[in-house]
Parts: structure tokens; C-alpha cells; sequence
């Protein structure tokens, strides 16, 4: 039986992890689940509009990586959204360095509202598609995360090659994950990654959740990523 999750258990969560948030970042996840259904009603950013839900499927569900794996560095979070994983393990970890790639430019409007409201340095919103933009950013970053955005193998090529060699690509995934994992392994190991690690957490529904950590051991070949419909049409 499901235990309704309230506002106040994602801090004692945290807690538990070591994680106490100052009166500052306590405010600024005030603020953040407060925009996010204020613009949802005038564009899509969430289906999740319950505070109390805000609080564990966006914000928990973003940070519950780092209970698992040290984050800091540059940090490349492609096709965000609303600011998912990367902008809840900003105001956790303000050291962190955070780029958020997104194709859709309303949601970069919000995002800079966001992050200016917020008053998060060190956060750069990129309106472009994740395969052009590593053109240009190959093997820059030092994790490279995705969230809810497409199967593996399809990510896998998206953001693989965006992580240094060293670096890790963080892939947060649902109850299908082996499954997926199964189909990605052969582009995985061929764009230069390998498991190094994969953390399985509930949600208070009972739901699954496992985080993968592939780390950068090669450089990915030069011909990936393809473009977007040679991604989608034949996948790795």
C-alpha cells in the first residue's frame, strides 16, 4: 500500500542523506514548484501540478542520483523541460555548473525566468537540438545527464558524446530500464561508455525508479551523432 508523500518528507529525505538545505534553497524550491504551475497554465511544462507530488516526482526524483554518485563539475542536462534533473541539483549543489540543452524555445523562456527569479549563477540556457550542439562541445562535459526524453539507445547517441573521457553520462530511468538497457548496451559500449554503476529507488506510489552511470572510457568516432532522423529512423 502507496503512503501519501508530503511536502515536508522530501526535506527529511534529504536529511537523511546529509543533505540540510539552508533557508535560502528551502525558498527556492518554494519558488520553483510556485512558477511551474503558474506558467503551466499557459504552456505544457508538467501533467504534475500537486505540490506535494511536485516536491517527490520533480524535485526527489531529480536529486535522488546524487545519494548514489558524487556530482560536481560541469553538468550538461539535454532536453530539460521544465528544468529537470539539472535545476533541483542546482539549488542543492550550487557549485555545480550547469548547461541545459532544449530544443523547444518556450521552455527556455521559462527556464531563463526561472533561473533569474532564483538567482542561480553559473546556468546557461541553449535553445538547440542536443546533435548540433555537439558539434561544437564534443567531450566538454564533465556529466551529461537525461531524464524522460527518449528510450537509451536513442540518448545515448545524444549525449554520449557531449562527456569527457573520465566523465560520466547519467541516465535516469523508469521501470522498463533493463529492457531499455538491453537494446542500448552494443551503442553504449560503441560511443565509449561502459556501466560503471546503477541505483534502483521507490517512489511513495510504489513506483521504480533506476539511475544509471555509464562512464566516458574512449572518445566517441567522429560520424556520432548522427543527425536527428537518422537517430530516430535507424537507432544504434
Amino acid at each position: 500500500m502507496s503512503i501519501k508523500f508530503k511536502k515536508e518528507d522530501f526535506f527529511s529525505i534529504l536529511e537523511k542523506h546529509g543533505i540540510v538545505l539552508s533557508n535560502r534553497q528551502i525558498e527556492q524550491f518554494e519558488v520553483y514548484a510556485q512558477m511551474l504551475v503558474e506558467w503551466n497554465q499557459k504552456m505544457n511544462l508538467t501533467a504534475i501540478t500537486d505540490l506535494d507530488e511536485i516536491y517527490e516526482k520533480h524535485f526527489l526524483d531529480s536529486i535522488l542520483p546524487s545519494f548514489d554518485v558524487p556530482l560536481k563539475g560541469s553538468f550538461c542536462d539535454v532536453g530539460a523541460g521544465a528544468g529537470f534533473p539539472s535545476i533541483p541539483l542546482k539549488i542543492v549543489y550550487p557549485d555545480l555548473k550547469i548547461t541545459i540543452v532544449e530544443t523547444l524555445g518556450k521552455r527556455i523562456t521559462f527556464l531563463n525566468a526561472l533561473c533569474e527569479k532564483l538567482e542561480l549563477k553559473d546556468v546557461e540556457c541553449v535553445h538547440a537540438r542536443a546533435e548540433e550542439y555537439a558539434k561544437d562541445h564534443r567531450e566538454y562535459f564533465d556529466i551529461v545527464s537525461a531524464r524522460a526524453v527518449a528510450n537509451l539507445t536513442m540518448l545515448s547517441e545524444l549525449c554520449i558524446p557531449l562527456v569527457k573521457i573520465g566523465g560520466i553520462f547519467l541516465s535516469l530511468k523508469g521501470a522498463n530500464a533493463q529492457e531499455e538497457y538491453d537494446k542500448a548496451k552494443k551503442a553504449i559500449s560503441l560511443l565509449g561508455c561502459k556501466e560503471k554503476q546503477r541505483d534502483e529507488k521507490h517512489l511513495s506510489d510504489g513506483s521504480c525508479r533506476v539511475n544509471f552511470v555509464f562512464e566516458k572510457i574512449k572518445p566517441t568516432p567522429k560520424k556520432y551523432p548522427r543527425a536527428f532522423a537518422q537517430i530516430k529512423k535507424n537507432p544504434l
